[in-house]
């Protein structure tokens, strides 16, 4: 995710939590979670999703609900006499398990949900919600749908997916998506994922997508509008194809065909793309940001219209949410305190591209980073710690601290280990951890391995520490005591 100044296995967890929800039948339904510092409630113990079915249809409205059925199938990990389900807005008309009816209740932003019969563990079960899904946002709620001009587009980082459909919404939880989206005849609907046909019968066409890789709740991406669809090859044959309002494909065709060149610019980073497809999806929205949805990423469409930024600076923002393909989305954070292995990696490629590309030089924006680092780690907290979001700002956890802030701890890495040494580091973890979730202390292990010394004393103080370290090679660098940095654009 990147705003426009830049905001752009579950084990441990799951078992930190299963006992909660080992509860008796007549407890009453509260909210549970799987225990991340930052979003306490997100996420549920117990199961395991293995995939999610979300059947949508669009009245033709997007100030309407939308009628739903979200079928999910899951692995049971304990005993469980109820589950939770994060759900936050929207109507539930019915819930189904294994195909007979459950009992439900509200508690917070969970749906609990009593089956028939207990579910053992290792059951293999399947939990079907009909409920309607709202594009108009609550009371102190945020993201979820984005209300276009022309329809409807997804932003569900970090914490509102579960304003969208009943899911696990928590990115250690990856599942696979099916997606199937009826509309109007007329408007254009696009998902994560490869197409599986659209159909029409009558004054109704639905589309059908699916992912072939699992993805985390927060990357789910659904475009509803009167939309062109543009297709192109990536390398190796890659099928690319971007989502752009009908009356302004000519004028926005140059920006779409730099993708190209874009993903053959990382694969030379950090190995092949991990994906089946990739494109951008330009919304006639004001969010504010731009956000790597997998294989389909959301920017605003006037980043690209208005006269506002550099065509340098869009750029190094297109590869930003490009490079979160691999850094976010193909390897996930296992919780939202190793977001930096996001923001950090996606600053790094942004700032490694204006450099490459137009000769802004990466030593002068880590140097500003550094004067600036102090006062953001003061304010946000340290890159692999961050300060919990402010009280009903749930996005509040993006903020200069993870972006270039860890960006900076990226470039102290390469500093001390030398420039061949990071750039094994950065394609062994992107290959070794593709489709699957890690952490920090993952990425610190696979540093020492890399490197043939225990990095472990060197990264704990630029990763968790409340002053920034002396930088590798720069003695010369020091904490600025009022100047700040700039920061241009939104991104996550």
């Amino acid at each position: 995710m990147r705003f426009r100044i830049s905001r752009h296995r579950k084990a441990a967890l799951l078992a930190s939590a299963v006992c909660v929800c080992l509860v008796a039948a007549a407890a009453p339904a509260e909210p549970l979670g799987v225990g991340d510092r930052l979003y306490p409630y997100l996420g549920n113990p117990g199961y395991d999703v293995a995939s999610y079915d979300l059947s949508l249809t669009y009245p033709g409205a997007n100030d309407k609900p939308l009628e739903a059925v979200t079928t999910i199938d899951a692995w049971t990990t304990a005993r469980l006499e109820r589950l939770n389900l994060d759900f936050g807005h929207g109507t539930v008309r019915s819930v189904e398990v294994d195909g007979r009816p459950a009992g439900f209740a509200r508690a917070g932003e969970d749906l609990v949900v009593t089956p028939e019969h207990p579910l053992n563990r290792g059951d293999w079960t399947r939990i079907t919600v009909r409920h309607t899904s709202d594009p108009v946002p609550g009371k102190d709620q945020q993201g979820g749908w984005v209300r276009t001009t022309d329809g409807l587009a997804m932003a569900n980082q970090a914490d509102a997916a579960h304003l969208v459909f009943p899911c696990n919404d928590h990115p250690s939880d990856k599942a696979m998506f099916t997606f199937r989206v009826s509309v109007p005849n007329g408007y254009t609907a696009v998902a994560n994922g490869l197409s599986a046909g659209a159909e029409r019968i009558g004054r109704t066409t639905t589309w059908t997508y699916r992912t072939r890789h699992p993805m985390a709740t927060e990357l789910a991406q659904v475009s509803i509008g009167r939309s062109a669809v543009a297709r192109r090859e990536g390398p190796h044959g890659l099928p690319l194809r971007d989502v752009v309002p009908a009356a302004d494909r000519k004028a926005l065709e140059p920006w779409l065909a730099k993708t190209p060149d874009q993903l053959a610019w990382m694969e030379k980073k950090v190995g092949r793309y991990p994906f089946e497809t990739y494109g951008v999806l330009m919304a006639q929205a004001s969010t504010g940001f731009e956000l790597e949805t997998q294989t389909l990423s959301l920017f605003e469409k006037r980043l690209f219209t208005e006269p506002a930024y550099p065509t340098w600076y869009i750029e190094s923002i297109m590869v930003h949410e490009l490079s979160h393909q691999w850094f976010g989305d193909s390897v996930t954070p296992r919780s939202w305190s190793d977001v930096w292995l996001n923001e950090g990696h996606a600053t790094w490629y942004e700032a490694l591209y204006a450099e490459e590309t137009a000769k802004r030089p990466m030593e002068a924006r880590m140097k500003a980073a550094y004067g600036a680092s102090d006062r953001w780690r003061e304010a946000g907290g340290p890159p692999a710690r961050p300060k919990p979001p402010a009280p009903g700002q749930k996005i509040d956890i993006f903020r200069p601290n993870i972006y270039d802030g860890a960006a900076l701890v990226l470039y102290a890495l390469r500093q001390e280990i030398g420039r061949p040494a990071f750039e094994r580091l950065e394609r062994i973890w992107v290959r070794e951890n593709r489709d699957a979730t890690a952490t920090t202390a993952d990425f610190v292990r696979l540093a020492s391995t890399v490197a043939g010394r225990d990095l472990g004393g060197f990264l704990e103080p630029w990763l968790y520490g409340e002053k920034t370290p002396p930088m590798p090679g720069h003695p010369d660098w020091k904490p600025a005591a009022t100047a700040r940095a700039a920061t241009p654009h939104t991104r996550r």
